[in-house]
């Protein structure tokens, strides 16, 4: 039950922080729009709702240009905007969204404006549209004379008060001014805590005047795109809208505020790094958690966790036998054989012959084994450490490997991947982890679910923490040495999606389970502790943030792995030996020389 109130209180706090976003979103404006590769189709199919056109009057035809000795015949408002325009409208191509167009007049005021009146009357659909403001901008006609023109007629208020008269003010569709007057900011770095609040003052007053509001003369940049979002400017200048439109409607989804904690636990560092020996190994692996990943995790769960006390760092470098970027089945092999192979293999080499992974090298060394992942126990990283298989796809033939497997204990999911097997003649199989406390059999296996495992985000709650002490619980009771690998999958699946919220959250959760390793480790004396990632996924990095709210916001490179090195943490006798920077195979070999010393 608990579990359930948790997932309906983070659904509930992101549907509504989702809903925050979308009704305080900015309109992109496309500044200068004729100078796109496209003018209006570049902006317009890219999602700006507000497109700006400087327009001179010259022979009797109203042309489209920033200064008179620019003008060309064939680019007419009528070309350029008009005629694209009406036939969007034609189509009924964003039938029901808003479009500011925003008229900039660089000729004579009156003469200009009733030139654009006489050709507008051409267009119907343009000036009956409800959805559409023809806003006139630039040289304007007498503000007292505003509400003397077609009630399709609008115009940009520049002055931050109104001393219209009411029948003119609701001719007014925006207020605007200059960024210049307030700040020289670039839109790199951050906006001075002077400017911040000059700005702040000017915002502050032009809200209260009731109508949209634009900065011009902008910083053009993702830190000025946030800025202005979060500052919750209602109309933002740009010159590639289709870069503004995109980040901006997705910073909701590359944002996350951490709902969940882990709290940090400070080792004793007793036995860290002393050469005394070591009985039991648990190799803890985030899937597609990389430095930045990890870093993320940090600064929301308020500067630290338990993994960053550890002292002894290194890197892994991940390529796979061939490919330079490395899958999770690839990666998994080689930690879990010391043997790189290609990508999708598992536990096989790259001729297709079996490999020995660690947990039946050690299970002949009469260690008890275990295996535990947020994934499916057929995915990619736990089949690395028990099945035999040339390609991750072979589903079938990988869950009947476990059923031959050298673990002593598996808690994953994917139960019905399962169905039709006698998986119960060599495991004792349990659905509640809790049972695991009570029962004395010698190989037990618990799902976790019958398909995958939820996330986070789903309701997970502490599972995978909870299912961590309860297996090192289990292990130990043994009176044996063991091996335990736990897998924190769901890291890599936001990172695929680019996805900050979960790749947060899943991070901070991963840290709740290391701590049981680390207080275990401390309380035993004998066990070394190794955290550590098969590859990064997305080329995710951390681009802003506040520590006081406990929010990130993240940006990526792509939806698939990458090859950059990922850390290794290692805690315990003989932890200094992962330092440096190695081979992702190498830590097979590492694990079996510190475990072998007397």
């Amino acid at each position: 039950m608990k579990t359930l109130r948790n997932y309906y209180f983070i659904l509930f706090f992101i549907i509504n922080y989702n809903l925050s976003i979308a009704q305080n979103a900015p309109k992109i404006h496309s500044h200068n729009d004729y100078n796109q590769t496209i003018p209006f189709w570049n902006a317009y199919s890219n999602g700006a709702n507000s497109i700006e056109a400087d327009i001179f009057l010259k022979n009797n035809d109203l042309y489209v240009a920033h200064n008179e000795e620019d003008i060309v015949p064939t680019r007419t408002l009528e070309a350029l905007y008009l005629k694209p325009l009406e036939s969007a409208l034609k189509m009924k191509y964003r039938k029901n969204q808003e479009l500011f167009l925003l008229i900039d007049i660089k000729s004579d005021a009156n003469k200009t404006l009733n030139k654009l009146i006489d050709v507008l009357a051409a267009y119907s659909k343009i000036i009956n549209s409800s959805n559409i403001k023809i806003i006139i901008s630039g040289n304007r006609p007498n503000p007292n004379k505003y509400a003397t023109y077609p009630n399709y007629i609008y115009f940009d208020h520049q002055v931050i008060e109104n001393t219209l008269a009411a029948k003119n003010w609701t001719k007014v569709a925006m207020v605007s001014t200059s960024f210049r007057n307030y700040s020289e900011w670039n839109g790199l770095g951050r906006l001075t805590h002077k400017d911040f609040d000059k700005v702040s003052a000017v915002l502050k007053k032009a809200k209260k005047l009731g109508k949209p509001f634009r900065f011009w003369a902008t910083p053009d940049t993702k830190t000025a795109w946030r800025t202005f979002t979060e500052l919750k400017v209602d109309i933002i200048n740009t010159d590639t809208p289709y870069a503004c439109e995109t980040y901006v409607s997705n910073l909701s989804k590359r944002t996350a505020v951490a709902t969940v904690f882990s709290e940090v636990y400070i080792p004793t560092y007793y036995v860290d790094q002393k050469s005394s020996p070591i009985k039991n190994v648990i190799l803890l692996i985030g899937d597609g958690n990389g430095l930045s990943q990890i870093s993320s995790a940090v600064l929301a769960n308020n500067g630290a966790l338990s993994l960053t006390q550890l002292k002894s760092i290194g890197f892994i470098k991940t390529q796979s036998a061939d490919d330079l970027t490395t899958d999770s089945a690839g990666a998994g092999t080689a930690i879990a054989t010391g043997e790189k192979t290609n990508n999708r293999a598992i536990g096989t080499n790259v001729n297709g012959e079996p490999l020995q992974s660690i947990t039946e090298l050690l299970f002949d060394k009469n260690y008890k084994t275990g295996i535990i992942t947020t994934d499916k126990m057929t995915g990619a990283t736990p089949a690395s450490f028990y099945a035999h298989q040339i390609d991750r796809s072979h589903t079938d033939a990988i869950a009947k490997d476990l059923l031959s497997s050298k673990l002593h204990f598996f808690a994953g999911g994917g139960a019905n991947a399962f169905m039709g097997l006698p998986l119960s003649d060599t495991f004792k199989v349990i659905n509640n982890i809790e049972a695991l406390n009570t029962i004395e059999s010698s190989r037990v296996g618990v799902f976790l679910s019958a398909q995958g495992v939820p996330s986070m985000m789903e309701g997970r709650g502490n599972l995978l923490a909870a299912t961590t002490k309860a297996g090192i619980q289990y292990l130990d009771r043994k009176n044996k040495p063991f091996f335990l690998m736990v897998e924190a999958a769901k890291i890599d699946s936001f990172g695929h999606q680019n996805n900050t919220k979960g790749i947060v959250t899943e991070t901070i959760d991963f840290d709740r389970a290391i701590t049981e390793a680390l207080k275990f480790a401390d309380a035993d004396g004998q066990t070394l502790v190794v955290i550590t990632a098969d590859h990064e996924t997305s080329g995710f990095t951390v681009t802003s943030g506040n520590l006081e709210s406990n929010t990130i916001e993240g940006g990526f490179v792509t939806h698939d792995h990458t090859a950059v090195m990922v850390p290794v943490f290692a805690y315990g006798p003989h932890s200094q030996e992962f330092q440096g920077v190695y081979e992702n195979n190498e830590l097979f070999s590492k694990i079996l020389k510190v475990i072998n010393r007397k």
